[in-house]
């Protein structure tokens, strides 16, 4: 059957609706079906505020069941089907469309099993990140993936972008962290991937779900890998006389066999907006700032930083300052994680999300502030550096069309060239809406046609989370 648009007045359309809504209200609790145009407001866009789409009904299943109910019914409809989590998605991957029906895991938000012996958690698929470290932390553990939005995303959504965070660097990104799911299919086909195990046998089915962005299946459980609390943290602040001169630091260290568990980048004006919220002690005198993160035993410490101190002062270091107490290494990294929310209370901007080779880092970030001031902009820089992993944060007014329009043209012209500089589109953000007419600049027309092979082979009718990821001119092309 094909989509149904919800886009006119026309009766026999809205009698259409009228009926894809009753026959919602049929599979689930009154409480979980979001029908009133004004509660379906907060679900019209996502952290990629730039577009926004009201849909047609919203549902927050509580059980697997329930969303397998759901979702073979859409799929029986030919109404498109957008899975969400908490909605913080920085690429448009959970905005929907007026005719699509949203399926939300918000309230599937509970902690199913700590198991120390195999050292694993099973969650629901709405907990957030950060809920499960604060559950194991009594007990010396911790889940390594740790994004900003950590407070605040699902782990169904880190599974569908692959999320990241800053410790990525000694710990690898959410499908590192991944040992099993439990996934609803289109047709409603509950399957389990995975398990406890470290690995599974068969195909590599979790590494295709993983990053999938939500058009593979709905993912309503996960098992996750928790690892033992290090004896001990300390982050120190390096200060730096030019951000080329900070990306060449980077690189060294890496490049010396150095990895600490984090090295994050600022620029003057992230430094500026992060110490302004966070009041981190955050050196204002310097043109770039690097926080390298060590941890382990006092010695094993002592060590590392007496070997990425030397480097550093090899490139002309102009301050260096350890983190002297629990608190204060809190405070560095609350005035990190919060650059984001904290650039909002300033300006409206666009997060980019590239990713580019180490030796490439000074040159890339060069070519950013050319980029960005050629289109009359501002840009502030924060990023996990140890990875290469960019997120330049490009100002301006949304309420300027003229200004909006160059911000995503600055935004487009930055990942062509970190792609160009051997990187790639996204690292932990996804491709979304946001950069899936990117995609035929580092992909062929033969890779794109296989990787949408492979999508038609679980939803040939394009129904889950449909307009993302591929060229709109293609969407169809690999479902053939």
């Amino acid at each position: 059957m094909n989509e149904i648009a919800f886009l006119t007045p026309d009766p026999d359309v809205l009698a259409r609706r009228e009926a894809i809504v009753a026959g919602l209200a049929d599979l689930v609790p009154t409480e979980a079906l979001v029908t009133d145009p004004r509660e379906l407001v907060p679900f019209e866009t996502d952290a990629f505020t730039a577009y926004r789409r009201v849909p047609l009904a919203v549902v927050l299943p509580g059980t697997t069941e329930e969303v397998a109910a759901v979702l073979a019914y859409c799929a029986e409809q030919g109404v498109p089907v957008v899975p969400r989590g908490a909605g913080t998605s920085l690429a448009g991957g959970a905005i929907p469309q007026e005719d699509a029906v949203v399926i939300g895991v918000s309230r599937m938000n509970r902690i199913l099993e700590i198991d120390h012996d195999n050292r694993t958690c099973t969650v629901q698929a709405g907990v957030t990140n950060l809920a499960i470290s604060d559950r194991v932390a009594a007990d010396g553990f911790f889940y390594a993936p740790d994004p900003s939005s950590q407070l605040a995303c699902t782990i169904a959504g880190n599974i569908g972008m692959n999320s990241g965070g800053a410790h990525c660097l000694k710990y690898g990104v959410t499908t590192n962290n991944l040992l099993g799911a439990k996934v609803v299919l289109l047709d409603g086909t509950i399957v389990d991937l995975g398990g406890k195990a470290l690995d599974a046998p068969g195909l590599d089915l979790l590494g295709l779900l993983c990053g999938s962005e939500g058009q593979l299946g709905i993912i309503t459980e996960a098992t996750v890998r928790l690892l033992a609390k290090p004896e001990g943290a300390r982050p120190v602040l390096f200060g730096f006389d030019s951000s080329e001169v900070a990306g060449a630091c980077v690189s060294e260290i890496i490049g010396a066999g150095i990895i600490p568990v984090a090295i994050e980048f600022m620029d003057k004006p992230a430094i500026e907006i992060c110490e302004a919220f966070a009041k981190a002690g955050y050196p204002l005198d310097v043109e770039a700032l690097l926080i390298i993160e060590v941890e382990g035993s006092e010695a094993e410490m002592d060590d590392m930083l007496a070997r990425i101190i030397a480097i550093a002062r090899r490139h002309g270091v102009a301050s260096i300052k350890e983190s002297q107490s629990a608190t204060e290494a809190a405070q560095i990294w609350k005035g990190r994680k919060s650059a984001f929310g904290a650039t909002g209370r300033i300006a409206d901007y666009i997060c980019m999300d590239g990713t580019v080779p180490l030796g490439q880092l000074s040159h890339v970030l060069r070519e950013t502030y050319r980029i960005v001031a050629g289109y009359g902009l501002r840009v502030a820089n924060v990023f996990h550096a140890g990875d290469g992993n960019m997120h330049p944060l490009i100002l301006y007014d949304v309420n300027d069309p003229a200004e909006a329009e160059k911000a995503e043209l600055a935004g487009a012209d930055i990942l062509k060239l970190c792609v160009d500089a051997g990187g790639c589109l996204t690292g932990e953000h996804g491709v979304g809406i946001e950069k899936r007419d990117l995609m035929l600049h580092q992909f062929s027309e033969t890779d794109l046609n296989q990787q949408m092979a492979v999508r038609a082979a679980f939803d040939p009718g394009w129904i889950l989370n449909p307009s993302k990821v591929f060229p709109l001119s293609f969407s169809r092309q690999g479902a053939s």
